[in-house]
């Protein structure tokens, strides 16, 4: 399948809103990434509309109708119904006026065929054939049940979508023609590509707004209607049923179900035997079409999402011929072959992810999945991993860190701003001399320790690192360290029993004094003896001189 919604990488902050919001749990993560896995995907477009960071993108077809435009041959819009929601006040003649000003030569609205649409499903109800009959315009419909629910593939109308019907249409009475349709839907893109050759290039609102936008034109505030639908119908909750014609006897009971979970719920019943003889319109989104992924989300308002469309819709119908070609459509099965592991292999992946027993299976969902054992599944996969487990992640980390803190050599205190004492280790407790953390627990610090260092370090906010106190109490030296996390609100005390290494000190002091002393005793002495030396020697050499003296004069004299 071709990519119609893409990631952002950059943009994806490992949220699993994505996956919470998927209702076929078609996202992988891997590399802590979200990837849209494409063959598993209905493309109803809930990741897309629920992403916080905007980090899912629907594929581009503009430049691709840009070109069907520049190739010449005329091309008609097939515009949905929803488009009086999505652009408030404006009409279908003013949208065409608009559109022809981006080169389209004409603009229809979809709702012709619906109406045809809306005749072969009422056929399928006089003839009676399938007991139970779905709707088949939602391609995401189609989708899960192509995929998840084969078993319900005999209920699904083998009949065109109103995209489909009204393209074929549009072909029939302009040969050569090519054909745009836009709308509110995703999913349209890949329904335009599986049946080829009737739709030539999908677009959503959202892109149609932006290339309008681009070119500076803007739909006049004109709501006039040429001939009123009651197909325009379609796009809300419980619009095909009240569009069509119902007999009294039809056998038919007539249900509307939107919103992919409650289609989930209700497939199941049917599969399981419990809805028979029903007409069931079923669509992925809640409210239909009008709350589709690509509304603008500008315009998301359910109720005067409606409005506009019911006030627009009239109560006749269009005029116009079925065409010669049948409205059938294949819907065939697109099985996903994927094989269940077995329960050793789940057991085995709960117990990696710290669950060894039922009780650990919180089921709390804030990995995306609705049970542990389906995220096990996905692990299986190769669709999920063990750190998208949440407790699992809270629980490693706090026997990682209470480990660490437990085994630490160093005295380790937590404090909170009132300076109560959160958590202590055992080399704390042997610092201060306490038999057990509990002795101290949810206590003042005052109890144990002087606490005018920690106010000065919350007053101040700067941290004190290795300083140097003797705890005279406890005749203990410490080297402390107290750090402040102003976003936790909490003081991390660090205390490093260095008391040894002060008796050593000191005695290594005592040594160098002694050394010392000794040393200057043992010059003192030195000087002495040099004095007496150089004293003896001074008195020899006077006396030698003198006598020298007395011999030169005695000589000079002769």
């Amino acid at each position: 399948m071709t990519r119609y919604l893409k990631l952002k990488k950059s943009n994806c902050k490992n949220c699993y809103k994505c996956i919470r919001h998927c209702p076929v749990k078609s996202i992988k993560f891997a590399n802590h990434q979200a990837n849209i896995v494409d063959d598993e995907c209905i493309l109803c477009g809930q990741c897309f509309v629920n992403c916080p960071q905007n980090a899912k993108e629907i594929r581009s077809d503009t430049e691709a109708a840009r070109a069907l435009i520049a190739s010449g041959a005329p091309v008609y819009v097939s515009l949905a119904p929803s488009f009086v929601a999505n652009y408030p006040g404006v009409g279908i003649r003013s949208m065409e006026k608009a559109l022809q000003k981006l080169g389209f030569t004409a603009v229809e609205e979809t709702a012709i065929g619906a109406t045809l649409v809306k005749r072969e499903y009422e056929r399928l109800v006089r003839e009676g054939e399938q007991e139970v009959i779905i709707s088949s315009c939602c391609h995401s419909v189609n989708l899960m049940i192509q995929k998840y629910y084969p078993e319900a593939l005999p209920y699904l109308a083998k009949v065109d979508s109103p995209m489909l019907a009204h393209c074929r249409l549009i072909k029939e009475q302009h040969p050569g023609a090519k054909t745009v349709f836009i709308g509110p839907c995703i999913s349209k893109k890949a329904e335009a590509e599986t049946y080829d050759g009737i739709v030539d290039c999908v677009l959503t609102f959202e892109e149609l707004t932006e290339w309008m936008a681009g070119e500076q034109v803007v739909p006049a505030q004109e709501q006039e209607k040429n001939e009123e639908s009651r197909a325009r119908l379609f796009p809300t909750s419980g619009g095909i049923l009240r569009t069509m014609d119902w007999e009294e006897d039809s056998g038919y009971s007539r249900l509307t179900i939107d919103g992919t979970e409650n289609c989930i719920h209700a497939l199941k019943e049917i599969m399981d035997g419990t809805l028979s003889n029903c007409f069931i319109e079923m669509s992925a989104c809640t409210g239909s079409c009008v709350g589709g992924p690509v509304m603008e989300k500008a315009h998301r308002s359910p109720v005067s999402d409606f409005l506009a469309v019911d006030r627009y819709a009239g109560k006749e119908d269009f005029v116009v011929e079925t065409p010669a070609d049948a409205l059938k459509k294949d819907i065939p099965y697109l099985g996903l072959n994927r094989q269940m592991p077995g329960s050793r292999a789940i057991e085995e992946i709960l117990r990696r992810m710290g669950k060894t027993s039922p009780a650990d299976e919180l089921n709390c969902g804030s990995c995306g999945y609705d049970t542990c054992r389906e995220k096990a599944v996905a692990v299986y996969w190769g669709k999920a991993d063990l750190t998208m487990c949440l407790p699992y992640l809270k629980e490693k980390a706090e026997t990682f860190s209470d480990t660490i803190i437990r085994n630490s050599p160093n005295g380790i205190i937590v404090l909170n701003e009132s300076l109560e004492v959160q958590q202590i280790n055992g080399a704390a407790c042997d610092i201060l001399r306490l038999s057990r953390p509990a002795d101290i627990m949810g206590d003042q610090v005052v109890r144990v320790l002087d606490p005018q260092i920690f106010f000065e370090v919350i007053q101040t906010g700067h941290d004190v690192r290795d300083k140097r106190m003797f705890l005279a109490e406890y005749q203990k030296y410490v080297e402390m360290t107290v750090i402040y996390d102003k976003s936790y609100r909490v003081l991390l005390v660090l205390m490093r029993d260095i008391t040894e290494e002060e008796h050593q000190r000191a005695q290594k002091e005592n040594v160098r004094k002694q050394t010392v002393e000794i040393t200057d005793q043992v010059v003192a002495k030195q000087m002495r003896i040099v004095q007496e030396i150089a004293s003896l020697l001074g008195e020899t050499t006077a006396e030698t001189k003198i006598a020298l003296t007395n011999l030169k004069e005695y000589l000079n004299d002769e």
